[in-house]
């Protein structure tokens, strides 16, 4: 800013006001980024990481278990095209809701990466471990172990988000 040939400075104190108040905006930008998703979002995406071990352990039964391979096939069709149909619609109503998108990347990564490899390890190694035994106890367990694990996630990202807050 120049006026008459002279730039206006500002005071040090003006200047660590104006960082501050720079801090606070990010700080803030940074708390609403990381905002929880919906409950009901959570809640469906608890529900379908539930499902994943017994449909896919369906799919992969040999001779089929309860329902035929390809029927199996088509509830897991079904079962992620619904999902992916509501985490569109959380993603709009979140983001129209508070003006940003439902993020992962703001998450510790000694958080993100041990869930990024774990889950799915859990949810495709209990049917195959299935497969193997005949035994449907894997397919359960790893049902119920996943399902804790995605609400135990959800539960630390809303203490991470009022932490931040």
């Amino acid at each position: 800013m120049e006026t008459d040939g002279h730039s206006l400075r500002p005071t040090p104190q003006q200047a660590r006001a104006a960082l501050a108040d720079t801090e606070q905006v990010r700080a803030a930008a940074a708390a609403l980024s990381a905002t929880p998703w919906p409950r009901w979002f959570a809640t469906t995406l608890a529900l379908f990481i539930a499902a994943i071990p017994p449909v896919y352990g369906g799919i992969l039964a040999n001779p089929q278990w309860l329902l035929p391979s390809s029927v199996w096939g088509v509830i897991m069709l079904v079962m992620t095209a619904g999902y992916l149909a509501l985490y569109g619609v959380a993603a709009a109503n979140w983001r129209k809701r508070t003006g940003v998108a439902l993020r992962l990347d703001v998450l510790p990564k000694r958080a993100i990466v041990p869930l990024a490899i774990g889950l799915p390890a859990l949810l495709l190694g209990a049917p195959h471990a299935f497969r193997a035994t005949g035994e449907p106890l894997w397919l359960f367990a790893a049902s119920a172990a996943g399902a804790a694990v995605s609400i135990a996630f959800h539960v630390t990202f809303v203490r991470l988000h009022r932490k931040a807050s």
